[in-house]
């Protein structure tokens, strides 16, 4: 099969470990960075329609309350998925006549939400302002700059008060995904824009409530206009169902509970997993790429990891451009400091196979 096929591995998750085809496996592919052990989740009645309708419960609102003053918001609007959030808030606040500032590397949700509203799309180059700046020039109707926080691909953090600069300068509202700093990072798990205090310079903010959290569903916060364009306009808000009021629930405790602890251990792994890693670690956040280059190359060291006993599938295009296949290492808090270690140990065991040391 070639290496460029995709196919679905049927796992079963427990912790710091993946079970396949009863293999037990230490998981680098989560994205439940915190690790907080498993809660229940209440039991209710499915909502089976959309908040319009009869979806919408109190926890939905309730939940909101809290992600907005999270986010130091005005409101906030739930989503099924993080995907989702980013597909109906950009497509409903951007259309034909206005203009969107892309970052090179933005998540496939965010293209597809460019594509979807019919806005002019102008991509600039990875984590650079001044590119951002000479992309506004000349741009009509109501301007977006779009970033994520923590890239999902390569780990590095947004220059966030850079951008704040030129957004502002450029009259654009600017778009932060942070999926993957949101909970993880920043006092009190504020997300990257909290970490590099910006968080009130930015214009809307899009989340993940099932990674660091390791609950289920996406949200969009940002001021009261905008949230009300979004009720009315939102395409993947209006025509979806509701997320379940027990899965709002469940996040709303996860929230509420202390985190600190969690997120205190997960920085301490990823310095960890960076520092063993030496040169092979192509970030020091939580999300670490072990570029290796071509994509059979990237397969046969996954292979080599599994062999190991860790389990770290490779990462190929079109996620990635080509020539830039990489084992993406997801650092969570469930790792132990001795499972660390040794799975730092085994990448460069299976690196040095490959030729990379």
């Amino acid at each position: 099969m070639s290496p460029a096929r995709r196919r679905l591995r049927p796992g079963t998750v427990e912790g710091a470990y993946i079970t396949m085809r009863g293999r037990r496996m230490v998981n680098l592919c989560s994205n439940d960075y915190l690790g907080m052990p498993p809660t229940p989740v209440p039991d209710s009645q499915m909502q089976s329609s959309s908040r319009l309708l009869s979806g919408s419960d109190p926890a939905h609102s309730d939940l909101e309350r809290v992600l907005a003053r999270h986010r130091s918001s005005q409101k906030a609007l739930l989503f099924p998925t993080g995907y989702a959030a980013n597909l109906g808030a950009i497509a409903a606040l951007a259309g034909k006549g206005d203009t969107v500032l892309s970052d090179e590397l933005n998540h496939a949700s965010i293209i597809d939400a460019c594509r979807l509203s019919g806005a002019r799309v102008r991509v600039y180059r990875h984590n650079d302002a001044g590119s951002m700046a000479r992309a506004a020039r000349g741009a009509r109707g109501r301007i977006l700059a779009v970033t994520e926080g923590v890239f999902s691909m390569d780990g590095d953090s947004a220059p966030l008060a850079e951008l704040a600069e030129e957004s502002e300068k450029a009259g654009a509202a600017l778009v932060l995904d942070d999926a993957h700093g949101d909970f993880a990072v920043g006092r009190g798990g504020g997300g990257t824009a909290s970490l590099q205090k910006v968080s009130r310079r930015v214009g809307v903010h899009t989340g993940s409530l099932s990674k660091a959290l390791g609950s289920f569903g996406g949200y969009a916060a940002m001021g009261a206009e905008a949230a009300r364009t979004c009720v009315d306009s939102s395409r993947a808000f209006i025509y979806t169902t509701a997320l379940p009021s027990s899965l709002a629930l469940h996040a709303l405790g996860r929230i509420r509970s202390d985190r600190g602890p969690y997120q205190a251990r997960l920085a301490d792994n990823s310095r960890y997993m960076a520092r063993e890693l030496g040169g092979l670690a192509g970030s020091r956040s939580h999300i670490i790429p072990v570029v290796v280059g071509g994509e059979r190359e990237a397969a046969r060291m996954s292979a080599m990891l599994e062999k190991q006993g860790v389990f770290a599938p490779p990462i190929r295009h079109p996620t990635v451009p080509r020539g830039r296949a990489r084992i993406r290492i997801s650092v969570t808090a469930w790792l132990s400091k001795d499972q660390v270690g040794e799975c730092a140990d085994a990448v460069r065991r299976a690196a040095r196979s490959a030729g990379l040391l």
